[in-house]
């Protein structure tokens, strides 16, 4: 009695054949699997890709597609310089400007014609000032004899100028012809190649200002006088003079440069414009300006086919592309500023997700095909069989370029294509299992417990269903295990091309599709490295379940 109650006793190995022998079937199979560590490790990593994905993307506080700025000090462009080689035409106030004057005023200026006729409004006659600037007056053809031997006019033939003023009348003589003929003449505009700033944006100058300013300049006075207010002219060039009001602050600012702000809003004081002007003149790359706030900026100066660009630096707030890892972004950030970790979790929701629907659509196909083709052989298999080998001869790649055209052209949302390329691949993938289950149930169908079933009366969907399918579960589990890894791949392939998942969604695939430029894949790692370890560990572990299951359910394996 002792030597029995120690035999009861005694502990049983895990692997004992006397302990076996009192393990279910799918005890027997779990054993196996666990004792398999390739497999323990699989499902350790799988179990983590699924915390990874799901658990972490939802606690992680960034969405997958939430872009983040940093604030840098960026060279921007802020105003633009270039040489006035057009007329600038400022008008009298109360003229009526003929439609064909500035074009009748250049032909004029480049024949050296004192007096021309316009189209529809009579004469007009022009009065250089300087080389590039000249008053364009209404003209009537007169014959007044005093005005013809007048001092005025004397003087003004002593001065080389062909206008001068007699009883207080503007007359202008034109000797071009060979003939002295004198003209009445009504101020229309002032014709010339300098621009005006105010010192003041608000500030607007008076067609008496622009012309008693350029006679100032072209005689190279030091002062000039408009409706009772005097001014002072400080040259700094012969293109250049800055104006001064009567109590001596800076009133505007005569250039040949046209000077212009780059950045709307942006008022471009006269102190600014006289800065560029030297520093052009002078042939300077840099100078500095301070505005009215007492701030000091360094402004740089470039020049590109005959233009001036006037740039600085100043803190802009950029989107923070390839920032490295670091507190905020343990992964750091991809090309679009959004963090990495966070994409990497939700791309993995994407990529396990499709992998499992894909399969499980596959199995669900293939089970019914097969089982039904199978079971009834005969002209059912035959035909079945036939569509099975038509679907394999569909070339995949072409199917899934001509699918992304058409979702491109539709601008499909991510769940549209994430739903397209679920039922393309299932419709693709289901024949080898169509084909795995045939073969199966073919053997199996012609055993004694399926000659029991049919003697028994039960239904053919039943035997099918419940007796034949069951028997291939094993089969099945191994098949879909290891054809999930090949899915993942297949998806990260066509996402890789463009083809799958695209922006803002990200699925692993379509992260890796993101580093396009050798600069970027040699230069930051961290954008394409951990996706592609991801789909490298998970398509493993895939595999390592696969072969731990195969070798489970093997009925040769040693006990």
């Amino acid at each position: 009695m002792a030597d029995n109650k120690n035999t009861e006793n005694k502990k049983l190995a895990l692997d004992d054949a006397q302990r076996v022998k009192v393990l279910s079937p799918g005890m027997m199979v779990i054993k196996r699997f666990i004792r398999n560590k390739l497999a323990i490790i699989g499902m350790v990593i799988i179990i983590f890709m699924f915390l990874f994905s799901f658990v972490g993307g939802a606690i992680i506080p960034y969405s997958e597609s939430e872009v983040f700025y940093t604030t840098e000090e960026i060279k921007k462009d802020y105003a633009g310089a270039t040489y006035i080689d057009d007329y600038l035409m400022f008008e009298a106030e109360g003229a009526t400007i003929p439609s064909d004057a500035f074009s009748k005023a250049v032909l004029a200026m480049t024949k050296k014609q004192i007096v021309v006729e316009s189209r529809k409004d009579g004469l007009l006659a022009l009065r250089p000032i300087d080389d590039t600037t000249y008053l364009l007056y209404a003209a009537e053809e007169t014959k007044n004899p005093k005005a013809m031997k007048s001092e005025e006019k004397a003087a003004a033939e002593e001065a080389g100028d062909c206008y001068f003023e007699y009883a207080g009348t503007p007359y202008i003589v034109d000797a071009s012809s060979g003939k002295e003929r004198l003209y009445n003449v009504t101020e229309l505009s002032l014709l010339c190649k300098k621009s005006f700033t105010a010192y003041d944006e608000a500030t607007t100058f008076s067609f008496s200002f622009y012309k008693n300013a350029m006679l100032a300049m072209a005689k190279n006075e030091n002062s000039f006088s408009v409706d009772g207010v005097n001014y002072t002219l400080e040259h700094e060039s012969e293109d250049a003079a800055m104006v001064h009001a009567a109590d001596g602050t800076d009133y505007a600012y005569i250039s040949s440069l046209n000077i212009n702000n780059v950045i709307k809003g942006i008022f471009l004081t006269p102190e600014f414009k006289e800065l560029v002007t030297l520093a052009i003149e002078e042939g300077q790359d840099s100078f500095e300006y301070t505005d009215a706030e007492g701030k000091t900026d360094t402004y740089l100066l470039s020049q590109k086919q005959g233009q001036y660009l006037i740039q600085r630096y100043q803190e802009t707030r950029v989107i923070d592309t390839f920032a490295s890892p670091s507190k905020e972004h343990w992964v750091g950030t991809d090309g679009n500023g959004m963090d990495m970790l966070a994409r990497l979790m939700y791309g993995g929701r994407i990529s396990l997700l499709i992998g499992f629907v894909v399969v499980f659509i596959e199995v669900i196909i293939g089970v019914i095909i097969g089982g039904v083709a199978g079971f009834f052989g005969s002209w059912v298999d035959n035909i079945l069989m036939r569509v099975v080998d038509i679907v394999y001869c569909i070339p995949s790649m072409p199917l899934y370029m001509i699918l992304g055209s058409i979702m491109d052209h539709y601008k499909a949302s991510p769940k549209t294509r994430i739903f397209m390329l679920c039922i393309v691949m299932s419709i693709l993938g289901w024949v080898g299992i169509a084909r795995i289950v045939r073969g199966q149930i073919l053997s199996l169908r012609e055993q004694e417990f399926m000659v029991a079933a049919e003697a028994t009366g039960i239904s053919i969907k039943r035997r099918i269903f419940k007796h034949l399918v069951p028997n291939v579960i094993p089969q099945l589990i191994v098949f879909a295990t290891m054809g999930l890894g090949d899915v993942i791949l297949a998806e990260a392939t066509l996402s890789f091309l463009g083809l799958g998942i695209k922006y803002p969604s990200a699925s692993w695939g379509s992260i890796i599709n993101a580093v396009n430029d050798s600069y970027v894949m040699t230069n930051y790692l961290f954008v394409w490295i951990p996706a592609g370890m991801l789909i490298l560990l998970t398509v493993l572990a895939f595999n390592f379940i696969g072969d731990g299951l195969r070798d489970a359910f093997d009925p040769k394996m040693k006990r």
